[in-house]
């Protein structure tokens, strides 16, 4: 399914997608409102990073952490070797795991959680690899 030219006007429009939509202004706008009303809610935030280069995840995980001001997460796994990645950072913890994954398609996915557990989890995106820039 090609990212291009894809209408996207609410957080779910992004469930059926492998890889982060090209976005236009307006759409970034509405998607970033509606994704900072369930971040302020919720007690923290997971963060998946499909990403070509570990360089390119870990400045997605930096500019959500500069975005809502996060205290920066420390990377603890790397990978093995160069590649795209799989990372998974957890804002509760403040570690941030990564492995080399082939065959992923490309962006950010942010999972909300809450110590409450009768609240469900539920996870956003992908969301471009620049989003939160």
């Amino acid at each position: 399914m090609s990212t291009e030219n894809i209408e996207i006007y609410k957080l779910e429009d992004l469930d059926k997608l492998r890889s982060a939509p090209k976005l236009n202004k307006k759409q970034s706008q509405i998607l970033l409102d509606e994704l900072s009303h369930i971040i302020h809610k919720s007690d923290w935030i997971t963060i998946g990073v499909m990403s070509p280069s570990l360089k390119k995840g870990l400045n997605a995980v930096r500019s959500i952490e500069k975005k809502y001001e996060y205290k920066e997460m420390k990377c603890v796994t790397f990978p093995s070797s160069d590649g795209p990645i799989f990372l998974k950072a957890n804002q509760k913890t403040g570690e941030i795991h990564a492995r080399i994954e082939l065959g992923l398609g490309e962006g950010i996915l942010i999972s909300f959680q809450n110590y409450d557990n009768s609240l469900n989890t539920k996870t956003f995106g992908p969301f471009p690899l620049d989003f939160f820039v």
